[in-house]
């Protein structure tokens, strides 16, 4: 397997790679938990609303010139109003956060670090754009949920070492089709949070 490189995306590029994009998006929240029922009509509409963000960024990481995995962020007040909404329940302004959006990467690039390296450099896109909070959200599914895999292990520990928490009372809830559904449903969303310093 070649060596992964990482691209920075922004403006045209970030533009030229959203197609790619939606099928790594449409494979990979396939799986549990997300369990999406890929639609590229939801996602034009979807990363649309990313895109238009003058924040918007993607890292993308590279197998030769095929996209194998990326990871978004962009200001959480250029994002969908659902995602603001408990944000400014608690008083707090949706224009104080970075948001870092979906984190996907192909099964077989997995255990290589490249997880990590997508916050890293998330991280550093979020000084640039002048923010020192982040927010990332994570579907709440039950733990009797049918389709939940025996072997399924969260990502909870994975983000803890990253230096993130989960912030008590931040929940939204965003549509999506489940497999086999017809119509989209709302789910819960948990969010976390880390506030950068300025040696992290």
């Amino acid at each position: 397997m070649a060596e992964i490189t990482f691209r920075t995306l922004t403006g045209n590029a970030l533009d030229a790679a959203l197609d790619d994009l939606a099928g790594l998006r449409i494979t990979v929240f396939h799986e549990w938990p997300y369990l999406y029922e890929g639609d590229r009509d939801y996602e034009r509409k979807y990363l649309s609303k990313f895109a238009a963000s003058k924040g918007a960024v993607i890292i993308g990481a590279y197998d030769g010139e095929r996209l194998v995995g990326a990871a978004t962020a962009a200001p959480l007040a250029d994002h969908f109003d659902d995602f603001a909404e408990p944000f400014e329940k608690k008083g707090l302004k949706a224009e104080d956060f970075f948001y870092f959006g979906e984190s996907v990467l192909l099964p077989d690039y997995r255990g290589r670090g490249i997880g990590v390296r997508f916050f890293e450099e998330r991280e550093k896109a979020a000084r640039d754009e002048g923010f020192n909070r982040i927010v990332f959200c994570g579907v709440i599914r039950p733990d009797d949920h049918p389709m939940r895999p025996a072997d399924y292990v969260p990502l909870d520990q994975f983000w803890k070492n990253r230096g993130y928490e989960k912030m008590d009372g931040i929940i939204c809830d965003f549509p999506w089709r489940d497999i086999g559904d017809k119509q989209e449903t709302r789910k819960p969303m948990q969010f976390w949070t880390r506030t950068l310093t300025d040696n992290a």
